[in-house]
Order: C-alpha cells, then structure tokens, then sequence
C-alpha cells in the first residue's frame, strides 16, 4: 500500500520591530507553538524524539528585518487556509505578521532547494553619497571581487562578483545611503555585510538591512515562493506552483 501525499503548505510572513533580535531558532518555536494553539494536523518526525515538520526557507540574521519569510509545514490532512494568515498573526507575538498561505502542488521543490536569490534594503553609514555612488559603480564594473572567508578556522578567498545580480543606490536615508541589491544565494552566495565590505570603502557599516523579496526560478521565470495576494480579488492566498 502507498503513502498517503505528503499535504505542505507554505507560510508567508514578514518580520519587523524588536522581533528582528529574536534568534531564527527562536522564530521557528514561535511557530511551533502558534501552530499546536490552532490544532492544525501537523505531521510529526518518527524516532525517539519526534518533531513537527517544519522548513524555513534562507535563516534571517539576527537584527535584521524581513517582508519576505516562509516557511513550509507538512499536515496529515487538508484544512481550510483562508482564514488562516489571520488566526497564524494572532497566535504569534507582535512584529510576526503572516500575509499569506500557499497549499503546495505536490512535488513541488523545498525551499532551500528552490530560492535562488534575494533582494535587500541595505543602509551604509559612514561615507558621503558620492564615494558610495562611486563604489558600486565600480562593484558593477569590475570582472571579480574576492573576498576572504573564514569557514571552520580555515581562511579562503572567493571570488563574489556572480552573487552580486544587481545593485543601486535608492537616496539618503536619516543617517545614510540606502541600497537596493538582488544578491545571489547560489552557487555564489553573498550576504549584505559582505557586499558592504566588498564595497572597499574605509569606515563605511551597515545601518538598517531588510529582506524585500525571495526569489525562485519556475519554467526560467523568476517568482516569489508564495505569490502576493490580489486584493481586488478578496484573496488572502493563492496556490503556489
């Protein structure tokens, strides 16, 4: 006899306020508990010590906010998912917003297998808006861009100019420069610290980081994991594909 089909459905959530110093481990309890509050059917790992089965996407720094979250959760059964992005916000602390909820097509790719990049909002602070303009002039036109890693106390240099897909500077913020950075998290991948270090500019940090987009690849066209409601239609949630 045959396995019942897996049921997934995809969470979509945004992060903001002092939640963004919570631990993504942290997060993932939150949910966790959210989840047992609602008595939804959450299908459980076999063992001696059983866990729900939960799978976050890319882990969010700690400090950082995000608009783009998700994070997908197998069920024994079908429930009813319209309403449920209001019930997941209400069970979960303040700064957790779900905005929507996606059944998975089955087979459908995880997360960690599927996200191919992300775009930021990235705040630097410490120089004027015409050397930072100048970096990522220069960043964007440069053939490569080593940067020195340390991965279990071995030091390795690699080359990050592929993960950097697009970057700009937006304008001035309240105490710096605000930019706009699509950057890869495959094969090459690149952090907003990096990319701020490999910016070159002596002094210069980051201020505010916040996650806008995740994104995918389906049938060589970019999309979101969960595709954003259409609120001329009423919908809280879409099927994703």
């Amino acid at each position: 006899m045959s396995p019942p089909p897996k049921i997934r459905l995809r969470i979509w959530f945004t992060e903001n306020g002092k939640v963004r110093f919570v631990s993504h481990r942290d997060v993932a309890r939150l949910f966790e508990r959210a989840l047992r509050k609602l008595r939804l059917p959450v299908a459980y790992s076999e063992g001696f010590s059983p866990r729900p089965k939960l799978s976050f996407g890319l882990a969010l720094s700690v400090a950082h906010e995000s608009d783009a979250e998700y994070l997908d959760v197998e069920l024994t059964e079908h429930v009813g998912i319209e309403d449920l992005p209001g019930a997941l916000s209400a069970a979960l602390p303040d700064g957790i917003d779900v905005v929507g909820v996606a059944e998975l097509e089955p087979g459908a790719a995880s997360l960690q297998q599927a996200i191919t990049s992300c775009t930021w909002s990235i705040e630097v602070l410490g120089a004027p808006p015409a050397e930072v303009t100048a970096a990522v002039a220069e960043a964007l036109a440069a053939t490569e861009r080593p940067l020195e890693r340390v991965r279990k106390g071995k030091t390795a240099v690699t080359d990050v100019r592929p993960a950097i897909l697009a970057l700009e500077v937006v304008g001035p913020t309240g105490g710096g420069i605000e930019l706009r950075a699509d950057l890869a998290t495959s094969p090459v991948s690149l952090r907003p610290a990096e990319l701020v270090e490999v910016l070159g500019i002596d002094g210069l940090s980051e201020g505010r980081i916040r996650r806008l987009h995740q994104w995918m690849i389906i049938d060589g066209v970019r999309c979101e994991p969960v595709r954003r409601p259409d609120p001329s239609m009423g919908q809280r949630w879409q099927r994703a594909s």
